[in-house]
C-alpha cells in the first residue's frame, strides 16, 4: 500500500492572492484599526495613531528575525517583561573588601608573564619556524 508523504511543510500556503491566511489577517486587522481610528478621531490627531498600526501590521506580516516571524520577537519581550526575574550576588562585607585592598601587594608591571612553553606554542599558532627556539642568538635573522 503506497502513502503520500506531504512535502515542503514548512513553507506556508498562498491563500489570498500573494499571502499566506496570518500575513492577510495582519494587514486587514492593520486595515481596519487604522479605518476606524480615521473615523473616531479627527484627521490630523488620527495621522498619529495610524502610522504605528500600519507598522506594526506590516511588520507582523513581512518582517523576520533570524528567519522567524516577528510575532514570537513580541511575545518572547512580553514574557520578558511580565515574569518574575531572580537576580543572585554573593554579597561581601565591607570589612573584607577593605582589608583585601589594603594587604594586596601592588604590581610592579601590568605585562603578563610567559613560560617558554606557552610562548612555543604561541609561536607554532603563528606559523612561526621552531628553529627560532634552537638556540638562535638575539638580532640574528632567519633566512
Amino acid at each position: 500500500m503506497r502513502f503520500q508523504v506531504p512535502q515542503f511543510i514548512e513553507v506556508e500556503d498562498k491563500v489570498i492572492g500573494p499571502f499566506t491566511f496570518k500575513q492577510f489577517v495582519y494587514l486587514a486587522g492593520g486595515g481596519g484599526i487604522a479605518f476606524l481610528l480615521y473615523r473616531a478621531v479627527p484627521p490630523f490627531l488620527a495621522v498619529f495613531f495610524i502610522i504605528p498600526v500600519i507598522a506594526l501590521s506590516l511588520a507582523l506580516a513581512f518582517y523576520k528575525i533570524n528567519n522567524r516571524p516577528f510575532i514570537f520577537m513580541i511575545e518572547s519581550s512580553l514574557k520578558h517583561l511580565l515574569r518574575n526575574k531572580l537576580y543572585t550576588w554573593k554579597r561581601i562585607p565591607k570589612m573584607a573588601v577593605k582589608n583585601a585592598v589594603e594587604s594586596r601587594p601592588l604590581p610592579e608591571s601590568i605585562v603578563p608573564k610567559l613560560s617558554e612553553g606557552k610562548l612555543k606554542d604561541i609561536a607554532w599558532s603563528l606559523d612561526v619556524h621552531e628553529s627560532i627556539y634552537a638556540g638562535e642568538k638575539k638580532g640574528q635573522t632567519l633566512n
